[in-house]
């Protein structure tokens, strides 16, 4: 723990800690706008808890995916990239037991540790996310306890970049330190997180959002086994590409594409069972080839194709990780080029056939196709039907790039990110020097 003065004196000195460029980057801009973040974080810790005189400080970052689009539900191959856009937190132990978050433009949570069970009227919010979280910890025989804490997050919601899985993580964080000695793992932490966004929340989503939060850098997840998967660490420093990755958000209406998102699964799911098999992961793309005209008669085509996306974007997981430990980033490029045509042409998740005037996905790709060319990479980011785009632009065309596609989709609808190589992290306990 740090007291309240040593970590405002770190905070507004010159130069700034050192972690502030390894979170955040070189940019003299940037730090000197997280540096105003991290002192207001600190005033309003003292302005709403002006009882506590120590503090420990924590920062959780969001995550892009990058390959393996909509493969996780069918025990396959996922890479995924932590940001450096990231929920920051203050926080302090409190021995009452009682939990108080104040969350920068959300209203308060508080609990007690001692009332865990899932509260269905909790359903879809906050307060569900921390019961969740404190529950689980509880139940594979950790430490919970009380504490206060102030939190703020850079990482836009609605962008893909999943607030959420972020959020998760950052309470398991604060947790895993202030009242565990910081012995639980990354993977339990993400695990932890799904588990509430499960169970509590309500959300059925997997694991590889909480994942590439509390891993950090480039992550490959392996979901053979979904019980233990395989998390790699994939050994590539993204800042020395000559590449940013921007997150273009294409606008249209994200609601009621429950169904269109379910389709994918249900459709996937149809090729297997005519093998008698639960997963995609359990046959080959050989086997499906060969038996395509019999196959045809029980399921539809759509079914079909998406099944062979699961195949391929599966397989470049691997080739995506190997390109970038082989230091051969043009060869990922291309790789990532392929995963979005895959998605564009065979997932089909460009946009819903219920509202097939919007087309902002495909449009943006084919924009970043004409802009970019061979000397960059774009796809589908998460999800689809609606929403956003990943694109990976050479950094002397990032402003140009931004520029077109603002003109096309609004202001503000660009999000420069960097791949940031920490997961969740305790940073009072790093070296300030």
């Amino acid at each position: 723990m740090a007291s309240l003065a040593s970590v405002h004196r770190q905070l507004t000195a010159s130069p700034a800690p050192r972690w502030f460029s390894a979170l955040y980057g070189e940019e003299p801009a940037r730090l000197q706008e997280e540096r105003r973040r991290w002192v207001n974080l600190l005033t309003r810790f003292q302005e709403t808890f002006p009882d506590f005189e120590e503090v420990a400080l924590f920062s959780t970052p969001g995550r892009t995916e990058v390959g393996g689009n909509h493969t996780d539900h069918n025990q396959g191959r996922v890479l995924a990239a932590a940001v450096d856009r990231d929920v920051a937190v203050i926080a302090a132990p409190a021995a009452d037991g009682e939990i108080i978050l104040a969350s920068e433009g959300y209203p308060s949570v508080r609990m007690n540790v001692g009332q865990l069970d899932a509260r269905p009227t909790e359903k879809g919010t906050t307060p569900a996310l921390v019961r969740g979280v404190c529950a689980r910890m509880a139940q594979l025989g950790f430490i919970v306890g009380g504490f206060r804490a102030v939190m703020t997050s850079s990482v836009p919601k609605g962008s893909g970049l999943s607030s959420s899985a972020a959020f998760e993580v950052a309470v398991a964080t604060i947790l895993n330190h202030l009242y565990n000695d910081g012995r639980i793992p990354a993977l339990t932490c993400a695990q932890i997180g799904q588990y509430a966004e499960n169970v509590f929340f309500g959300k059925p989503c997997g694991l590889m959002d909480q994942t590439a939060s509390a891993v950090g850098g480039f992550v490959s997840i392996d979901f053979a086994d979904p019980q233990h998967p395989v998390v790699h660490q994939v050994a590539y420093d993204f800042s020395r590409s000559g590449y940013e990755v921007i997150i273009v958000e294409t606008g249209g209406d994200h609601a009621d594409l429950t169904d269109d998102y379910a389709s994918i699964r249900e459709d996937m799911q149809a090729v297997s069972a005519f093998f008698g098999k639960r997963v995609l992961r359990e046959i080959s793309r050989e086997a499906v080839l060969e038996q395509l005209a019999s196959l045809r008669k029980k399921v539809h085509d759509r079914a079909i194709l998406r099944a062979l996306h699961f195949f391929d974007d599966n397989q470049r997981v691997e080739e995506q990780v190997a390109a970038l430990e082989a230091n051969q980033f043009e060869r990922f490029l291309r790789l990532v080029r392929e995963s979005g045509r895959s998605s564009w042409m065979l997932l089909q998740n460009g946009y819903s056939t219920r509202k097939p005037q919007h087309q902002g996905i495909p449009l943006a790709q084919a924009l970043s196709e004409i802009l970019l060319g061979e000397q960059g990479a774009w796809r589908v980011h998460g999800g689809g039907f609606a929403g956003t785009i990943q694109a990976f632009v050479p950094v002397e065309k990032v402003r140009e790039y931004v520029e077109r596609m603002e003109a096309v989709f609004g202001k503000g609808s660009c999000y420069p990110v960097s791949i940031r190589q920490a997961g969740t992290i305790r940073l009072d306990t790093q070296d300030w020097s």
